[in-house]
């Protein structure tokens, strides 16, 4: 699943396309496709993992769920989900959600709870986590009211950066220690974003998918955690649980 990073580097490939008009739209996406042509792409915005065509009057949602993608000024073989065809190119969407919201966007969004976005209220995230004191901190993190934006990449990553375990439960957390898990929630997205546009993320990743800590040179823990079971990577030397 693309993670909020990815969903801003769509974005910046798709850029150029504001300000033109749809000639065309088409695929099988369960919304009006008329809607579509002759209208101005307006704007394009993210929130965590949801990319947001803007045009007046509407925005069109896409969420790439689990294995979505896109080309730009190309197709592949698979079932077109939306194709929108401007005078200085297209854009091809596959295998995602894609939803018409009506009226304002700024209506249906929480700017706030987007860990990437200016309006990012750490102190809010943090209010909603103290409302779930038994939830894992592991379920937590993929919380998109919460942390938007996050994904189990940038989950498993955090976790080892702050030396806490997975299966930890959120109340039992120091103060201090959940405010270090916002903070680096916020950071190593940016991180991501700057090392998937240099073609190095893997290289940086510490925890996700590795079998050996890099800091107490010991196996590392591959388990479902948490009521999402989501894959977690763990060193239960360093990474302390809080249970």
């Amino acid at each position: 699943m693309p993670e909020g990073p990815s969903i801003i580097i769509a974005k910046e490939n798709m850029v150029a396309f504001t300000g033109h008009k749809v000639i065309a739209a088409l695929g099988n996406a369960a919304i009006d496709m008329s809607l579509l042509e002759n209208k101005r792409l307006l704007d394009i915005k993210t929130w965590g993992k949801h990319l947001l065509l803007c045009f007046k009057g509407f925005t069109v949602r896409v969420h790439f769920l689990l294995f979505g993608t896109y080309r730009i000024n190309e197709t592949k073989e698979a079932k077109l989900r939306l194709g929108l065809t401007f005078n200085n190119g297209e854009i091809n969407i596959y295998t995602a959600g894609v939803k018409i919201l009506e009226g304002d966007i700024n209506s249906h969004y929480d700017w706030s709870a987007d860990v990437m976005h200016e309006q990012w209220d750490e102190k809010a995230a943090l209010e909603k986590l103290s409302h779930k004191p038994d939830m894992m901190i592991c379920d937590a993190l993929l919380e998109q009211d919460i942390f938007s934006g996050v994904g189990n990449i940038i989950k498993n990553e955090v976790l080892y950066r702050v030396h806490v375990h997975p299966e930890s439960r959120s109340g039992n957390i120091p103060d201090e220690k959940l405010k270090e898990i916002a903070e680096q929630a916020r950071e190593y997205s940016f991180d991501f974003l700057k090392w998937k546009n240099e073609g190095t993320l893997k290289k940086h990743w510490l925890a996700h998918t590795k079998k050996t800590c890099k800091r107490c040179e010991l196996p590392m823990h591959k388990e479902y955690t948490g009521t999402k079971k989501r894959r977690s990577f763990f060193c239960t030397n360093c990474q302390e649980l809080y249970a």
